[in-house]
């Protein structure tokens, strides 16, 4: 168990640390087509526009400067992005007024206070942000509960083994005074602005607070969670690829333990260039299918006898 105290104390340092920090940036989206345009260069955001249904209620926890949330809000979904940088999200709202946006709203929240309603949004995403709270279970036990029966909730994370060569970069450039710097592969890439690599350093590599997280870890706060695995980027299954017809939300086959040990040994190599994250997409169950379920035992979370005993 997190005291509140060490959670408070780390939400200090982080929350201080992205007041300075804030990203992504707007330098390159002058308007809310540059703006998709620079989205759907990426596989996973095209992927959600494609298959996010219209009139879907999104939450985007730990939003940043808010330009996932934007970019599903243009075609009629409704999003709320929540951070707990006022830097960033001012620079969220400076970009929504500017372009007079209506279906995306944010505001300044902390995952442990979190004043949303309970099961109220049909998605909720929460990306790179949860390994960097004290208590990154009891924030993700907050988030699931604001997903409704049958919606689904996608977290990322960084990888134990996915992080390793970036953990011996670290130790490189704290041994050398932050020399070396082209041992990381994105700080290498001349077309990158000194200020975007800046902020990936700072992020990657002085951060005040990160922790990492297994495949297992993650379906295990699913499991106690009644939330039903769904999908992971990369692929948790020995043969399984991620391709660019992905059905994001169609339920896929977790594997077994062999499977999540060797996948997760091959991203020290292929992850290591992105910080080693990984991705998981979960459904929430319905109380149908709930109360179908074995009697809990005394080691069930209290969100869960909640639900089956149909009060939420």
């Amino acid at each position: 168990m997190v005291s509140r105290e060490h959670r408070e104390e780390v939400g200090k340092k982080v929350r201080s640390f992205y007041e300075e920090c804030s990203f992504p940036g707007y330098e390159e989206c002058e308007t809310p087509f540059d703006l998709r345009e620079k989205a759907k260069r990426g596989i996973y955001a095209t992927l959600l526009d494609e298959q996010v249904p219209f009139g879907a209620r999104i939450l985007d926890a730990g939003c940043g400067t808010g330009q996932l949330a934007i970019f599903l809000s243009m075609v009629h979904r409704w999003v709320v992005g929540i951070d707990f940088s006022h830097h960033s999200l001012c620079k969220a709202n400076d970009f929504k007024k500017r372009f007079v946006l209506r279906n995306c709203s944010f505001a300044q929240m902390d995952l442990f206070h979190c004043g949303l309603k309970d099961e109220n949004f049909d998605y909720v995403f929460c990306n790179g942000v949860l390994h960097h709270t004290a208590d990154a279970y009891g924030a993700f036990q907050n988030l699931s509960r604001l997903v409704k029966p049958g919606g689904y909730i996608a977290i990322g994370l960084y990888n134990t083994y996915g992080r390793l060569l970036l953990d011996l970069r670290r130790w490189i450039f704290r041994l050398t005074n932050g020399r070396f710097r082209l041992l990381d592969f994105f700080l290498r890439q001349k077309s990158l602005g000194e200020e975007k690599k800046r902020i990936w350093f700072m992020d990657q590599y002085r951060n005040p607070h990160e922790d990492t997280f297994s495949v297992g870890d993650v379906l295990n706060w699913f499991r106690r969670n009644n939330i039903g695995y769904i999908n992971s980027i990369p692929k948790i299954r020995v043969g399984d690829q991620f391709t660019p017809d992905e059905r994001l939300f169609e339920p896929h086959d977790p594997g077994g333990v062999l499977d999540h040990l060797v996948c997760q040994l091959g991203w020290t190599f292929t992850q290591g260039r992105e910080g080693g994250f990984f991705l998981t997409i979960g459904r929430k169950m319905q109380r149908e299918a709930l109360r179908d379920q074995p009697s809990p035992d005394t080691s069930r979370d209290r969100a869960t006898e909640r639900m089956k005993e149909g009060r939420v």
